[in-house]
């Protein structure tokens, strides 16, 4: 079955860093495009980073720009989001998604706190 396991969540303090994975199964990894998404507390699930099923292109939200760098190895079925300077407003789980067509999963998302 399909399957997306996010790991690498946790508590951080302000600044620092942290690198999140996602690890597929069940469905032909290279062939989607593979984002990451997150969700605050009494906020909407919000786009983070995205990134094209060669890994050629991708994209940020304005709020993470120049401080989280989304790659993805088609070898291992694996996508990641590495996040530097973190801050409190990047407090939120934070889930995976994948998409292809008419087709789309997603993780159970894992939980990121900023917090010193």
């Amino acid at each position: 079955q399909v399957q997306l396991v996010e790991s690498g969540g946790g508590l951080v303090q302000p600044g620092g860093s942290l690198r999140l994975s996602c690890a597929a199964s069940g469905f032909t990894f290279r062939n989607y495009a593979m984002s990451w998404y997150r969700q605050a507390p009494g906020k909407e699930r919000e786009l983070v980073a995205i990134i094209t099923s060669t890994g050629s292109s991708t994209n940020y939200a304005d709020s993470v720009e120049g401080r989280f760098t989304i790659s993805r190895d088609n070898a291992k079925n694996t996508v990641y989001l590495q996040m530097n300077s973190l801050n409190a407003e990047d407090t939120a789980v934070y889930y995976c998604h994948a998409a292809f067509r008419l087709y789309d999963h997603w993780g159970q998302g894992t939980q990121v706190t900023v917090s010193s």
